[in-house]
């Protein structure tokens, strides 16, 4: 059986599909399809992790007087985070590495995971730079804010005059 399919640009034509397994292997067929996919799209490298990757999922609780973010980090410690503020951005990032070497009976097991993060948050008009505070406790990073309470009397109105 043999699909036509136009998986490539719109410029070219398409190319058939077999489904026939080569020198006995069922899987053979999925490795080249797969293999021709990312010839097609490019090869997936280190640079398209913020593309893929799921945004830091964050929780922006507004009281009286603050602003409460919550975000959840499973496994980080204080230097493995960095918090920044600037321009009413706040930005959250971090870096986890874990390596780890064990023998197992005659078989050296080597295992290497490394992964980053960013999260850009525009803070409100009202949130007061000078007075922000992060703590991180249990996996749970907290971020404080003080509200800023001459952030409404920094707006003002702008007449518009008829010419």
């Amino acid at each position: 059986m043999t699909d036509m399919r136009a998986v490539a640009g719109a410029n070219e034509p398409p190319q058939p599909i077999k489904h026939a397994a080569i020198d006995g292997d069922p899987f053979h067929w999925l490795r080249s399809e797969v293999d021709r996919l990312f010839d097609i799209v490019g090869k997936p490298d280190a640079t398209m992790t913020s593309e893929v990757a799921p945004p830091l999922a964050l929780d922006m609780i507004e009281n009286d007087d603050t602003y409460r973010i919550t975000a959840e980090l499973p496994g980080m410690k204080d230097d493995d985070i960095e918090v920044t503020l600037a321009n009413g951005v706040l930005t959250i990032s971090g870096e986890k590495r874990h390596e780890e070497d064990r023998q197992i009976g005659g078989t050296l097991l080597s295992e290497r995971r490394y992964g980053c993060f960013a999260r850009d948050v525009r803070l409100p008009d009202d949130a007061d730079p000078a007075h922000v505070e992060a703590r991180i406790k249990k996996g749970v990073l907290t971020i404080n804010l003080r509200k800023d309470e001459h952030a409404a009397s920094r707006v003002r109105r702008v007449e518009v005059k008829k010419d």
